[in-house]
């Protein structure tokens, strides 16, 4: 065996393991695990690129955030809540509430700021969401083009699903807020005003589960409004354990970010600008494909798996693989479109080349019948010759499989002609789903 060609790191980096020796189709994904490390490992300067693009649109909802976040803190130095201790001079004798309002006042304002700045993130994860759902899907990408065609096919559906953890976070921390001002006035039914806080904080946390969904059922099916909103609470309700696990493994970076300090905060905050949003919707959509192919996918006529490699696939030609997920109507109708076109001529049989000495005899400008007999004769010569070669090739191996091939797939289209015929009624399709 002849010694192996060393390469250079960049030699190696560019070919891939597809061009290494050692490559095989078993190490490719049979699992959404495996998919998900596939894709970190050979797709992560992709992934770092969709962050950024996605993380200019969360510019406007950073900034709201930093400012929450200094006006507190300054609100925290010059207030005056050391009356009588020398801090915070003319001293008030009444502050009892006083950091309560002050905070429900900045609160009102900041997380109102929230929904338009919401709206504007919803570009970047309508766009990139849609990218890395096709690197799930194992398709090809333009991150440029692609990502405006996300924000064009999913920006309503994922402003949906903004607009309902906005709001609804909105009004969550302005009764809590109210609550705990009441509190520190005196009101009466103090514990129903702390019961409603905590109430509203589990609501909190339900929205964030269903604003997932609807993120990747908006990205995945097309749906309407109240359906996606709908299908998003089935699936939180019906899914509740794995959903709340992978919610903490995708959202583990924002937690570092904002409730750490220190070095951890920092790490935290590198891993949201070059990667952690692009980490969150890549653990999230692989996640939620799992369970469309699970719970969806067959009840639709889909084929589960999709960019995952099947390593069960039948080898017999002569048995029937599973219908791919990729054999969608529009590549049925490409294959009807084919056959309907007939045998090309040029691939299904045997065409000599033109490398003899054989010619037609060509006519002078003054000829007889006897130089009408020699065209004649010559044309024969040609048309036999043409035959004997298509007779002595028609059972090389690539003109029978072409022919096969195309009766299979005639013989298949015509089946499937005669069980639509057979079918009284159509069923109809299931009201949670209409896949994009």
């Amino acid at each position: 065996m002849a010694d192996r060609e060393k390469k250079g790191l960049v030699a190696r980096w560019l070919e891939g393991k597809e061009r290494s020796e050692e490559y095989a189709r078993s190490t490719l994904p049979t699992n959404r695990w495996s998919l998900f490390w596939d894709i970190l490992k050979g797709r992560f300067g992709r992934l770092v690129l969709i962050n950024l693009l996605m993380l200019v649109t969360f510019l406007p909802l950073i900034a709201v955030i930093v400012w929450r976040i200094m006006g507190i803190s300054a609100q925290g130095m010059i207030g005056p809540y050391g009356a009588g201790l020398g801090v915070g001079y003319p001293a008030i004798p009444e502050l009892v509430g006083y950091a309560e309002m002050n905070l429900f006042q900045a609160d009102l304002l900041s997380f109102a700021l929230f929904i338009p700045a919401g709206a504007i993130a919803a570009l970047g994860i309508s766009g990139g969401g849609y990218i890395i759902r096709n690197l799930i899907w194992t398709e090809g990408i333009f991150v440029a083009n692609d990502f405006l065609r996300g924000i064009r096919r999913n920006y309503w559906n994922v402003l949906e699903a903004v607009l309902v953890l906005t709001v609804l976070l909105f009004i969550a921390r302005t009764m809590g807020n109210l609550a705990d001002w009441l509190v520190a006035m005196g009101a009466d039914g103090a514990g129903w005003l702390i019961a409603s806080k905590v109430v509203g904080y589990i609501f909190v946390a339900l929205g964030i589960l269903i604003f997932f969904w609807m993120i990747s059922l908006g990205i995945s099916y097309k749906q309407g409004p109240w359906a996606l909103f709908r299908n998003a609470v089935v699936m939180t309700i019906g899914t509740f354990p794995q959903t709340v696990f992978f919610a903490i493994l995708a959202t583990w970076p924002v937690f570092l970010a904002m409730f750490t300090s220190g070095l951890f905060a920092v790490i935290g905050v590198i891993l949201l600008i070059f990667l952690g949003i692009s980490y969150m919707l890549l653990v999230w959509l692989d996640y939620s494909q799992w369970a469309f192919d699970r719970f969806i996918n067959p009840t639709i006529g889909v084929a589960p798996g999709r960019g995952l490699y099947n390593k069960d696939k039948p080898k017999d030609p002569s048995q029937k693989a599973a219908p791919a997920a990729t054999d969608s109507a529009a590549m049925r109708e490409y294959r009807r479109l084919i056959v309907a076109q007939g045998k090309s001529k040029l691939v299904c049989r045997p065409i000599k080349p033109i490398d003899d000495d054989l010619e037609v005899y060509q006519l002078p400008e003054s000829f007889s019948r006897e130089d009408l007999e020699k065209l004649r004769e010559s044309k024969q010569a040609i048309e036999e010759d043409t035959r004997a070669y298509e007779e002595e090739h028609k059972d090389d191996e690539r003109y029978v499989e072409y022919n096969r091939q195309f009766e299979e797939r005639e013989r298949a289209l015509k089946e499937e002609d005669d069980d639509k015929k057979k079918k009284k009624k159509k069923p109809t399709p299931p009201k949670m789903l209409n896949k994009r």
